[in-house]
């Protein structure tokens, strides 16, 4: 194994990390600086490192990579067909003109974080979510296994001093090693909120799927998910890191995100599905279809001919966009089971080796897949955009970050809601293909919104 990295143990160190930066960057430009700090939950922290930019930023694939981030020192927003190119070459150029002069391992490389709504575009203007959000946070900190590390991230200029963000560092890293272990212990074990109402969803959805249902028997698609979207309202406001600490216990299989801007609505949500991943130069994709609850149904997916055809044509595609690319894929001959939570999926992971393409291309080329859209991809769109009553806006789009040396993790927004106040929205699909039934495809959306509101510990409760 390779020797860990010398790592910053004394303010004087960081000083002459800090002046290095300085000289590097001719005094002007992005200061990145950090050091390692005793092992700490980030997502138990995150609260204490907010500051009047309250954006805030959560990763939580532990036992993998935790990673929180608040504050922004560079910033995109943007809608429109070049969202990915545009997000790919910020990220480039914020992250290849910062100086970071201290040699770090992975898990705390500087990172550029990003959410993408589903369209590139909202349907009118001015509502909805921009077409891609990328943050190169002020603070990051990060944490994987027992190695913790914290950075901060300022631009150079009038009060600004390299000196300055070394003392920042340093003041904040002694803060949150004097705070409790975990200053926020109770908060996974609180009880939950009760609802106060909740919106009627199944008969307009049941429509919906009929409609979609004779688009297929017509030969208009192969494969068509709908979704669905219900709105709660809970009797007090929440904190979403409240439900993101129910959703590391209740979902320990996957990755749980937070992203919120100022005060407004928090994206949260715990996804099982990787739109790409990139470690060392190697690339996966997963392709995830077919969802039965834990028990006997759930060994029934393996042998279901609506859920593996359903699964095939994920797998095919994106099989289909890699090699269109350039890449020679693997994956192997059949799906497996993968339970997430209190829900089975079937699961075939594909990879590949990466070689001069950039990561948020084929996030391009691959967003959306079959498991969250259909097929074909065009006319599947503009069927969503005639039948959901809603904007999509980030269900089921990209989510997560790209660093220093082009790792990617980039996740789908599925088991997914927007919390703002006491209003939690939460949105869910089925897919359809030749063969689906109505009634079963309703019967799979309540299975997944009550699953989601079980493992966000917000079922009992009366409903008016």
């Amino acid at each position: 194994m390779q020797a860990p990295p010398s790592v910053t143990t004394s303010f004087s160190e960081l000083l002459s990390a800090a002046a290095e930066g300085e000289r590097l960057l001719d005094g002007e430009g992005v200061l990145s600086l950090a050091m390692a700090i005793p092992g700490r939950d980030p997502m138990a922290l995150l609260s204490q490192l907010e500051e009047g930019d309250r954006f805030r930023f959560l990763w939580d694939s532990a036992p993998g990579l935790c990673l929180a981030a608040s504050g922004r020192c560079n910033s995109l927003e943007l809608s429109g067909p070049r969202r990915f190119e545009l997000a790919q070459r910020f990220s480039a150029v914020s992250l290849g003109r910062l100086a970071a002069p201290q040699p770090c391992p992975p898990l705390a490389r500087p990172r550029v974080l990003l959410a993408f709504s589903f369209f590139d575009s909202p349907l009118q203007e001015g509502e909805g979510v921009p077409g891609v959000q990328a943050v190169l946070p002020r603070w990051q900190l990060s944490r994987q296994g027992r190695h913790c590390w914290l950075r901060l991230q300022r631009t150079l200029g009038g009060e600004i001093s390299a000196r300055s963000i070394a003392e920042e560092l340093w003041e904040q890293a002694q803060r949150l090693g004097a705070l409790p272990s975990d200053p926020n212990a109770d908060q996974g074990h609180a009880p939950g909120p009760a609802i106060a109402g909740r919106s009627a969803w199944q008969e307009g959805y049941r429509s919906v799927v009929q409609r979609g249902v004779e688009l297929i028997e017509q030969d208009r698609l192969r494969k068509l998910v709908l979704a669905v979207r219900q709105q709660l309202l809970l009797e007090r406001p929440l904190d979403p890191l409240q439900l993101l600490a129910q959703l590391r216990q209740r979902q320990p299989g996957s990755c749980r995100f937070l992203w919120q801007q100022a005060d407004g609505p928090a994206l949260l949500g715990a996804s099982p599905e990787r739109l790409l991943t990139v470690r060392q130069g190697q690339l996966r994709s997963d392709a995830l279809a077919g969802t039965a609850p834990i028990g006997p149904q759930a060994e029934q997916l393996t042998r279901s001919d609506k859920d593996l055809r359903e699964h095939e044509l994920v797998v095919e595609a994106i099989t289909e966009v890699l090699q269109q690319a350039g890449l020679v894929t693997r994956r192997p001959r059949h799906p497996r089971l993968a339970r997430h939570g209190q829900l089975v999926h079937l699961h075939t992971p594909i990879s590949a080796a990466l070689a001069d393409q950039q990561p948020l291309a084929l996030a391009a080329a691959l967003h959306p897949t079959p498991a969250v859209a259909g097929l074909p991809r065009r006319e599947a769109m503009a069927a969503l955009r005639s039948l959901e009553p809603f904007e999509r806006g980030y269900y089921a789009a990209p989510i997560g970050w790209i660093d220093s040396e082009g790792d990617t993790e980039l996740r789908v927004a599925i088991r997914s809601g927007t919390l703002h106040g006491q209003r939690l929205e939460l949105t869910a699909g089925a897919g359809l293909v030749r063969g689906s039934d109505v009634e079963r495809e309703l019967a799979e959306v309540a299975l997944k919104l009550g699953v989601l509101q079980q493992q966000l510990d917000i079922t009992h409760a009366r409903a008016l």
